[in-house]
């Protein structure tokens, strides 16, 4: 049976990645409000109501108005925005969270699609928390470089039109100096640690691509993980993943932003100094690919009963 997939806000950023995803699948049927009457409430309404799937691609006010507006118990919604992502009743869309994870995504009604920058956090310390190497009240240290898609319609001017208000010339800022992200608590809940990490966020001159890390320092933890024993255990934990993949990082001197971009997939690499106990933890992916449209098609296909990849560039 074809699903039918509604998508409030196809013309935005994410949502143009999304229907480039589905565009060409014959096991999706895309219902599109044609340009006159996207902002039509009846019409609007109607599609949301008349859908097997919606995809949310707006503000986070915008779709919570959008879900009181579905009346349909049948609706399956897929919400990308930031508005459900710690909410009761919403499953949360990273399938390599937990083991378990898939099959609450596919059996759920409500999925609140992941964050650019929590899915590289998560992936990188979830299964480290999980088995214990890392406490979960430790101080966490989040750092990194995101393309400047990430940010919108509104940045993507600053960076790419002269004329532009606030038009940005430089090659790399960083952002986020106040230390309360909007995207702290969604890491702070599902990585299930006790405090938020130190989140040190930047922005690259580079439309996407996502380069993301954690540093630990091995010798201090209670259990004084070798570097093997972190890399084994994150290899173990995407062992079985189409999408997450743990690198080789042997002979690498440098990591690029851009190593992923144009993808749906995500790399993670293990690098240190076994002699001084210090480990410095990488994942490279598209902040448009498993950072956003990506990562809500692969749970649209999981809630589906589709190939999880079905669409995905890997």
């Amino acid at each position: 049976m074809t699903a039918r997939v509604f998508i409030d806000g196809a013309a935005g950023t994410t949502g143009l990645e999304i229907r480039e995803r589905l565009a060409a699948r014959t096991d999706i049927e895309l219902l599109l409000l044609p340009e006159n009457l996207r902002k039509n409430s009846v019409k609007r309404r109607e599609a949301l109501n008349g859908s097997d799937f919606v995809i949310l691609c707006l503000p986070d006010d915008a779709a919570r108005e959008a879900v009181a507006l579905i009346e349909n118990p049948e609706v399956r919604v897929i919400d990308a925005s930031t508005a459900f992502r710690t909410g009761e009743g919403w499953t949360y869309g990273l399938p390599e969270l937990e083991p378990s994870q898939p099959k609450a995504i596919a059996e759920a009604r409500f999925v609140s699609n992941p964050g650019c920058w929590p899915t590289g956090f998560l992936a990188l310390v979830r299964p480290l928390v999980r088995m214990g190497l890392v406490p979960h009240d430790w101080p966490l240290v989040y750092s990194g470089a995101s393309g400047y898609s990430g940010g919108g319609k509104a940045m993507i001017a600053e960076f790419e039109d002269e004329k532009a208000k606030g038009h940005e010339k430089s090659a790399y800022r960083a952002y986020g100096l106040g230390m309360a992200h909007k995207h702290l608590p969604e890491m702070h809940k599902h990585a299930r640690i006790a405090t938020p990490p130190l989140f040190l966020p930047a922005v690259a001159r580079t439309y996407r691509g996502m380069l993301s890390e954690v540093a630990l320092p091995l010798h201090a933890l209670p259990r004084k993980p070798s570097l093997t024993t972190i890399e084994t255990t994150l290899r173990e934990a995407y062992k079985d993943s189409p999408v997450v993949s743990v690198m080789p990082a042997e002979d690498i001197s440098q990591v690029r932003i851009e190593e992923n971009a144009g993808t749906d997939r995500l790399w993670i690499r293990v690098f240190g100094n076994a002699e001084t106990g210090q480990a410095r933890l990488m994942a490279t992916y598209d902040n448009l690919g498993k950072g956003a449209g990506g990562a809500a098609v692969q749970n649209l296909n999981l809630m589906a009963g589709l190939d999880p990849t079905a669409g995905l560039v890997l």
